[in-house]
């Protein structure tokens, strides 16, 4: 049965985020830490690098505890998924050197120096193509769907059946779209649900011809810090 809990005291979020750690695979437990959303309207879990040696996955509790708790976990999963893909993104230099770059361009107007300007129009190009990199919208859909899949993998180390596994993140993702006011946020949900019921597909088609379930390997190992 699935169950779920709600939090009316620290004394319960704190137990939550101590459950969640314990759910962290032991090569991530040392330098991944989890701790509750402090900014003003969180998403409800998200991943942030502190530094070269250091995650953190913030959870806003208020809209967590909504959820089943094989919802949570499948979802906290997901998050290890992208951790250990080394799939988050980073306060890079990027959009600092886009400003800088800008700003010279128009000091070099002014003054007419050619040589400067060329330099000033390339740093924008170099940190305007990072950005559009960054935030390509197939490309973190792609790492979504998978770090769903790999999320399915940890779920299974940690005593989950195939089936549950990918029942319980279909059931978050099912969720996580019926409460998504954001169309576009809401349509990446959906197809992240429809990948999801493929990748089930598939596995039940290999488990029922004996087969090995093609659960996608992760071709990332832990980043090297």
């Amino acid at each position: 049965m699935t169950s779920y809990a709600s939090y009316t005291s620290p004394r319960a979020d704190i137990g939550e985020l101590r459950r969640l750690r314990s759910l962290l695979p032991p090569e991530l437990q040392s330098w991944v830490t989890v701790e509750p959303a402090t900014d003003v309207a969180p998403p409800l879990i998200t991943c942030e690098e502190l530094g070269r040696d250091q995650v953190e996955v913030q959870i806003d509790l208020t809209k967590w505890e909504q959820l089943a708790i094989d919802q949570r976990n499948l979802l906290f999963w997901h998050e290890v998924a992208r951790v250990q893909s080394d799939t988050i993104p980073r306060d890079g230099w990027e959009m600092a050197a886009l400003a800088i770059g800008l700003g010279g361009a128009v000091g070099e107007l002014w003054v007419q120096d050619g040589l400067l300007l060329l330099l000033a129009m390339g740093l924008c190009g170099v940190s305007g193509w990072r950005l559009y990199k960054r935030n390509n919208g197939q490309k973190t859909l792609q790492e979504a769907i998978s770090a769903d899949e790999k999320a399915i993998s940890i779920a299974t180390r940690f005593g989950y059946t195939l089936p549950n596994a990918y029942k319980s993140l279909g059931s978050a993702l099912k969720t996580l779209i019926e409460q998504t006011p954001k169309k576009k946020q809401r349509d990446r949900y959906i197809r992240r649900l429809e990948a999801l019921k493929k990748s089930a597909n598939r596995a039940k088609q290999q488990v029922g011809t004996g087969g090995r379930v093609p659960l996608q390997e992760e071709r990332n190992p832990r980043p090297s810090y």
